[in-house]
């Protein structure tokens, strides 16, 4: 039957809107994202698929597996680090303390990455320049080429401990209350233990409880390792 003359017509559907094309970029936006909100386990192929309204199978097409996807997240964490120029050989410690604290700074506002970082090699492109930036003010600090190069993965290794660990305290979601609970029952733990068995740790329970949720303890650090690299270099 013909349609009635005075029957409305429905308008045509407005066109739906194209999705934009599939990327590498895309692809580590959606888990960057992820790994921010919800952590690094539940970054999944699966998951950043779900993110983009794609199927996991087009994802291998851009990355080629979860190991390519940390090297693509470390990458992307090392493109925010803001670094100087030029090595300075008579500043050379202070460019190697502020490099570190520039790294911890970009993993604490990615939290997550740490964990993507561990036992990772930096093979992608702004890794490797952050890295040879950090070689060329060990080699300005005149260190034997092979401590410049174990120190490279020396430095970098603590920086990420740091940061794994304290992704590690904060899913636990404790308040400042709670943490200052703990170190105190963790100092009176301390203080507490047979005397005849423990006396270094009973005397130093004040001391090994200190510096709880700081940065005091990472600056302890740097300047440990930072001066032990010193005491390496070869005379000017």
């Amino acid at each position: 039957m013909s349609q009635s003359p005075w029957q409305p017509i429905s308008p045509p559907k407005p066109p739906r809107p194209a999705k934009a094309p599939l990327t590498r970029e895309r692809i580590v936006d959606a888990a960057m994202r992820l790994i921010v909100e919800h952590g690094y386990d539940a970054v999944s192929m699966r998951k950043i698929a779900q993110e983009l309204g794609t199927g996991p199978a087009s994802l291998y097409a851009h990355v080629a597996n979860k190991g390519e996807l940390d090297q693509l997240l470390v990458d992307r964490a090392a493109q925010q680090m803001k670094l100087s120029d030029e090595p300075d050989p008579a500043n050379w410690q202070e460019q190697v303390k502020d490099y570190m604290r520039e790294m911890l700074r970009v993993m604490r506002a990615n939290p997550g990455v740490a964990r993507a970082a561990i036992g990772q090699v930096p093979l992608v492109e702004h890794a490797m320049l952050s890295t040879e930036k950090l070689l060329a003010i060990l080699k300005a600090g005149r260190l034997p080429d092979q401590a410049a190069a174990w120190a490279a993965d020396l430095l970098p290794l603590y920086v990420t401990a740091v940061s794994f660990e304290e992704t590690v305290q904060n899913a636990s979601n404790w308040t400042p209350a709670d943490v200052e609970r703990f170190v105190g029952e963790m100092r009176t733990f301390f203080a507490d233990l047979p005397a005849d068995r423990f006396p270094v740790t009973v005397a130093l329970a004040t001391a090994l409880t200190a510096g709880a949720g700081g940065d005091e303890r990472f600056e302890f650090g740097i300047q440990v390792i930072t001066a032990g690299l010193a005491s390496l270099a070869e005379p000017s």
